[in-house]
């Protein structure tokens, strides 16, 4: 059974970039909707803004870089988003963290200088936007002794590594295991994260924490400390350890990531509008250079979702959004657009070293300056979809996606007639 339904702009992909578009172009006054197989980026993402980390070399402050990175790569996407937008699209972020739905969570930093934050490993990640329970992590800046904290009912952190690694960089750091009682259901960061609601769980694991912190001046947790009130978990359990402590990403599931998507997720129901997930697309419709409607597979029924413009913030290889064909051949898989970046067919692929610059790497759908696939006039192009970047060597994945997703909505507003967002 096939079922239709009709909306100014339908976005496809629920990373945060789709999200970040879906909602801005909410608020002034379109109709949207926003389609995916499932969510996104967001819950494998550590949870911060990560603009620029390296240029190759370490970026310290992503204003002072970015000038100059603009001019020197033309077909990355910062060109056609525009440092303007750039900012405008954090200081957005900003403000939906803000007046998003968990209790006086909030984001802080900007442009100005990246913090160094620990990832699990011990290495040191350059981000430029992160959460509170985030910003004491900056262990490159910050003096004193660092407690690593882990668990080893959570098998993918290992505190004695990441307190290892840092001490490799000049970081004193030492480790701190505690043996926390949890059910098998509950031993991955998610299930933790849900314990850390509890006031009496708190009250345990600080209890056995405030015994080993001698002589320590801060503290590094997973990060697992809460997910309805993750603000309200972190200052209790400060307040309970008496000394500022730092969450640390972790391994997927990414609760930093989850809190990302809620507060995004928000603001676009806030706004009046709408998500669908388990909503693949598996065709869609053209009538000369304008896309028409997306047809959606879901549990034992169709929909066919038709609109005047389309978002494609579907992702690229890694979502399976590209993907090559049993002939080698690069190609776009939900609206079978053009692609740029794709080796000749004489021209290798891929390179033998893993951490080699890939050749198929800065792939992604051929876009003009506004963000338009070429021959298409009534889509926009953001998130991973867009070629040009090598993100996870940039650290400028999330960056990229919310900048571009901003972009996206700006350009699309402008073009069905809504309210122009400064």
């Amino acid at each position: 059974m096939s079922r239709r339904r009709r909306y100014d702009v339908v976005v496809i992909g629920a990373g945060t970039a789709g999200l970040v578009a879906g909602a801005r172009l909410a608020e002034a006054g379109a109709s949207v909707c926003v389609v995916a197989k499932g969510v996104g980026s967001t819950h494998l993402a550590p949870g911060t803004i990560d603009v620029l980390g390296y240029a190759p070399e370490r970026v310290e402050s992503p204003a002072e870089r970015l000038p100059s990175w603009i001019a020197e790569h033309p077909e990355h996407p910062y060109p056609r988003i525009g440092a303007e937008t750039l900012e405008s699209s954090l200081r957005w972020f900003y403000d939906a963290v803000r007046s998003g739905p968990l209790p006086n969570y909030a984001y802080v930093g900007g442009l100005e200088r990246n913090r160094m934050l620990p990832t699990a490993l011990g290495a040191l990640r350059p981000s430029a936007l992160v959460s509170t329970t985030f910003s004491q992590g900056d262990v490159g800046r910050l003096p004193g002794q660092v407690a690593i904290v882990g668990t080893p009912a959570l098998r993918d952190f290992h505190a004695g590594l990441c307190a290892a690694n840092l001490r490799a960089s000049g970081i004193d750091a030492l480790a701190v295991e505690l043996e926390l009682e949890l059910d098998r259901a509950d031993a991955n960061p998610l299930g933790i994260a849900r314990r850390f609601d509890d006031a009496g769980w708190r009250a345990q694991v600080a209890a056995q924490l405030a015994q080993r912190l001698q002589g320590v001046d801060r503290v590094g947790l997973p990060a697992v400390v809460g997910v309805t009130d993750p603000h309200g978990a972190w200052n209790d359990l400060i307040d309970r350890i008496e000394r500022p402590a730092f969450e640390i990403p972790t391994l997927p599931p990414s609760v930093p990531g989850m809190r990302v998507f809620e507060i995004l997720y928000h603001a676009l129901r806030s706004a009046g509008g709408r998500l669908v997930l388990g909503a693949g697309v598996v065709s869609h419709r053209r009538e000369g250079e304008r896309v028409t409607a997306v047809d959606t597979a879901t549990a034992g029924s169709s929909t066919a979702y038709e609109a005047d413009a389309f978002v494609l913030a579907s992702g690229g290889f890694h979502s399976g959004a590209i993907a090559l064909d049993s002939h080698w051949q690069a190609r776009e898989q939900v609206l079978g657009l053009p692609l740029a970046g794709v080796p000749a067919a004489d021209e290798r692929r891929f390179a033998p070293g893993y951490f080699e610059e890939q050749p198929l790497a800065r792939c992604g759908v051929a876009v003009d300056s506004e963000l338009r696939p070429h021959g298409v006039a009534n889509v926009v192009v953001a998130g991973a979809s867009l070629p040009g970047s090598v993100s996870w060597r940039e650290a400028s994945g999330e960056g990229i996606a919310l900048a571009s997703g901003y972009r996206a909505a700006q350009l699309l507003a402008a073009q069905l007639g809504a309210e122009v967002m400064a």
